[in-house]
Parts: C-alpha cells; structure tokens; sequence
C-alpha cells in the first residue's frame, strides 16, 4: 500500500473523485445511510489515501485540524474499501492517521466519532469513550478520544 496525505489543494481531479466514490460506496449504498456526505470540510482538512500499487484506492480518512470542529484534531470518515478488507489495510490505514495527527497537530489530542460495533477496534490504538452511545444516520455512534501527546 502507498500512503499519501494531502491537503485538499493537492488531491486532483482523480483522487478526489476516487475518495467521493469510495465514501459514496461505502457509507451511502452499504451501509444505507443517506446524508451529505461533502459537508464543506473537505476543503479545509488533509486527506490520508492508501492506494494498492495498480494506483486503487483502498484505505482512507479524512484528518480535520483542530479549531475546526472542536479543539482537538478529529479523524473522520475512516473506510477501506470492500476488495481490502481482511488484509489489514483498517489497521495500517489507522496508524497511518495516528501518525499523520502526531506530526501535524502535535499539542493536541485526537479524537473520533466510531461506529459502536468498532469501539475496541479503536481503543487498541488508544482511544477512550468520552461519552454515551448515541445514533447518527440511523447508526449507534460513541465518541472516542486519545489524549494529547499519546504514543500507543
């Protein structure tokens, strides 16, 4: 996997279709769930793509700094695609963005709006619920954080 993070001045045409197209697959026609999807943020976050070595999108996540919705930097809408999944690829793509959030944003804590079913997914790398489970889309949510300065 090739790892690219960029800003969104910096996607291009064809990487920025490919990240709309797998956020479109994934979490509007799996997982049923319609909501606006470009929500005016992408514009202003760094974009963490894993491609397979045939240029296909596989893994990514969308790093938002913080001051932008909320103090701490966020890491949101986390998908691999359906061909990548049992290969790792959610693993390496969250150590990627943990990575990523440390270089950028080095004095802040991290944090995440997980689905529910992947709550332990995250807190292996860290992550802590800071509160209820709650539904978002018709999906049980529960915000996770990793403090600042957290190396695990």
């Amino acid at each position: 996997m090739h790892w690219h993070c960029l800003p969104f001045a910096e996607l291009g045409v064809q990487r920025l279709y490919d990240l709309l197209a797998l956020r479109s697959e994934v979490f509007v026609v799996e997982q049923q769930c319609v909501f606006l999807d470009i929500d005016g943020l992408d514009r202003h976050t760094w974009h963490l793509l894993g491609e397979a070595d045939d240029g296909q999108l596989q893994a990514y996540a969308r790093l938002i700094p913080p001051g932008l919705k909320g103090d701490d930097a966020l890491i949101g809408r986390v998908v691999t695609a359906p061909a990548a999944r049992g290969s790792g690829a959610g693993r390496d793509l969250m150590t990627e963005a943990l990575a990523h959030c440390l270089q950028l944003w080095p004095q802040h804590g991290i944090t995440l709006h997980a689905q529910a079913h992947l709550e332990r997914f995250y807190a292996g790398f860290g992550f802590q619920p800071v509160g209820p489970t709650y539904i978002e889309d018709d999906i049980p949510h529960i915000e996770m954080r990793r403090p600042q300065g957290d190396k695990t």
